[in-house]
């Protein structure tokens, strides 16, 4: 099987070509399961998924790439994840898909949910990995997640001025990402995602959309207060490795989820942060029950 990758044109953001990728053709006699990725990363994260056949006989993976990430762009210059929100809708409006669930890793995680409390019809069931729903806050750091302000302030500051259109992303950026959210990766895979990165936040464009995401990880808003509005049942991964958010946080915030149909927390032994991509045979397995039990 081989993937297609596209992209699609919506009304949002003074019109946006938005990045996806399906695993193979849609088929609509199959539920859809899309896939949202991670900071910085883009599509490319769900290969494992791409390259299940039990994940792809089970549903339509439709993975969407939020603002600032792979190849979607807006007419605007400005963005945030209930942008990216609406893009994914208005996206899986113009591609004639009615019902979806959808996954979301870190990043994703919170894009999924905003999609959630937006369209509460076409978003029938949440899986979340390694995410948070609260924003960079005392009580998350309180509770063993990373000091995302600390992290994230010096990259914000060093991308403030314009650069010229020969500039890439400094690999080092792309090494912290990935020693934070995966424990480092092994050198071919490495070599993928500085040319993925370098492909993607080039020139002072990218450089641009590289700060914004950043700017958009930091200072986000939390979803403490509206998690109790999602209709839709509600899995949540997470690896005891994660780097980035806690156990004890999932173990808060899944209890939040209050209206949910089932919301729950599984803990994947020696997990990282990108978990799809560390652990993807125990988040494949994982998917497949949970479409097969809420479709």
């Amino acid at each position: 099987m081989s993937k297609i990758e596209q992209t699609v044109e919506i009304p949002h953001l003074g019109g946006s070509t938005v990045g996806y990728t399906f695993a193979k053709s849609y088929d609509p006699a199959l539920p859809t399961l899309v896939l949202i990725n991670s900071y910085t990363t883009s599509a490319e994260l769900y290969r494992p998924q791409f390259a299940d056949p039990e994940l792809v006989s089970a549903a339509n993976l439709l993975a969407l790439e939020p603002y600032g990430h792979g190849r979607t762009r807006a007419s605007y210059q400005d963005f945030t994840y209930w942008d990216s929100a609406v893009a994914n809708l208005q996206a899986l409006e113009a591609l004639g898909i009615r019902e979806a669930l959808v996954l979301g890793t870190s990043q994703g995680g919170w894009v999924a949910v905003r999609m959630a409390l937006l369209a509460p019809d076409t978003v029938k069931g949440l899986i979340t990995l390694g995410t948070s729903m609260d924003f960079e806050s005392p009580r998350s750091r309180d509770l063993g997640c990373w000091d995302g302000i600390g992290f994230n302030t010096p990259l914000i500051d060093a991308l403030a001025e314009p650069v010229g259109e020969d500039w890439v992303v400094p690999d080092e950026v792309v090494d912290d990402v990935f020693d934070t959210a995966m424990g480092g990766v092994s050198a071919g895979e490495r070599e993928f995602w500085l040319a993925t990165y370098r492909a993607n936040y080039a020139g002072d464009a990218g450089r641009r959309r590289l700060r914004l995401s950043t700017v958009n990880l930091r200072d986000r808003d939390g979803l403490h207060g509206r998690l109790d509005e999602v209709r839709c049942p509600v899995l949540w991964l997470h690896g005891t490795a994660d780097q980035v958010y806690s156990v004890a946080n999932a173990q808060e915030e899944i209890r939040m989820f209050t209206r949910s149909p089932g919301a729950r927390l599984e803990t994947i032994e020696g997990g990282q942060h990108f978990l799809s991509a560390s652990n993807p045979a125990e988040v494949d397995s994982a998917a497949i029950d949970f479409v097969q039990r809420w479709v």
